[in-house]
């Protein structure tokens, strides 16, 4: 497989099923997006964190392959078949925010982004997956987007903030509330 196609060049890309668009198309911007979280993903992961979140990130990044397939399908002509996500996808996030949340004090404030490199890039991604959250609610406002696909998105960001914060409390570093001034 040839890495270069020469078939972009003029600003135009193809979708799965054949339908050719401008590189701005928003379908393209939320895949783009999807795949610049699951880079991300990756950064996290290699850092140094527990054998178990590593585990969970390589999950979540192969189902952001998962999400970027089907955002890159043309719903009108595409007759690829496409994994899905599933159920126990979304569920496995909520599993694990929760399991986090048990060893961590209540939430009483904002938390600015910070807290050491590993946490300030748990909070890049959280912010890279909102907006690949809003690009595909944008997206299913004109044209079809798998439901399970803005929710896996929405409890995403809310897993990256959960290992943002408990990143901060492994390390025994006070987390960086934002107390307003007023």
């Amino acid at each position: 497989m040839k890495i270069y196609t020469k078939t972009g060049d003029k600003g135009y890309t193809s979708l799965i099923g054949g339908t050719r668009v401008p590189k701005y198309h928003l379908r393209i911007e939320a895949y783009g997006t999807v795949d610049e979280l699951n880079s991300y993903v990756g950064l996290i992961r290699d850092q140094d964190i527990s054998l178990h979140d590593k585990d969970v990130l390589k999950e979540i990044q192969d189902r952001l392959f998962t999400v970027g397939s089907s955002l890159a399908a043309d719903p009108e002509r595409s007759k690829m078949v496409i994994p899905d996500l599933h159920t126990a996808d979304v569920e496995l996030l909520e599993k694990e925010i929760d399991r986090m949340n048990e060893s961590l004090p209540s939430l009483k404030h904002f938390i600015l982004p910070g807290g050491g490199t590993t946490a300030s890039f748990c909070h890049v991604a959280r912010c890279v997956c909102r907006r690949a959250e809003r690009l595909c609610v944008h997206l299913s406002e004109e044209s079809k987007v798998e439901e399970k696909v803005v929710i896996y998105l929405n409890r995403l960001s809310d897993y990256l903030f959960t290992l943002a914060r408990i990143v901060v409390f492994e390390r025994n570093m006070p987390e960086n509330q934002w107390i307003p001034r007023v």
